[in-house]
């Protein structure tokens, strides 16, 4: 059976093959809901709050199942169409959007990910929206 390896959380958990990413961090009570995690101190609580109900609860619509898929990207299925439209379309919210530059063979939506093997995965990985070297 494949394992799943969150990074943040220091959790490893083995699921069936075939299976959603995002349903098997929910079961494993792993946090996959980010909205706008990183973006700044003050505000990440509430938005982690509020983003546990302020969501598509899977349908892939809003992205605030984004993961960074560490390790093991070829043992996931194909970018889906609600992935790659995510990418591409910031509508509703361009934030998230804009958390797929920079990370365009790595970041997937957790929602539309099904595990054929091994993965390593980091949840809420942070916003650069300015990047490293903006204010310089």
């Amino acid at each position: 059976m494949p394992v799943i390896k969150f990074v943040k959380e220091k959790k490893e958990i083995e699921v069936p093959v075939g299976s959603n990413l995002r349903a098997e961090a929910i079961k494993a009570g792993v946090n996959v809901n980010c909205a706008l995690s990183g973006v700044s101190e003050g505000i990440d609580e509430f938005v982690h709050s509020f983003s546990k109900y302020a969501n598509c609860h899977g349908l892939g619509l809003c992205g605030t199942c984004r993961v960074n898929i560490t390790s093991g990207m070829e043992n996931t299925n194909k970018l889906t169409l609600a992935e790659k439209a995510k990418k591409l379309v910031p509508v509703p919210d361009p934030i998230q959007s804009l958390a797929f530059i920079g990370n365009e063979e790595t970041m997937r939506l957790a929602c539309k990910t099904t595990i054929h093997g091994d993965i390593e995965v980091e949840t809420c990985p942070e916003l650069d929206l300015f990047g490293e070297n903006f204010f310089s």
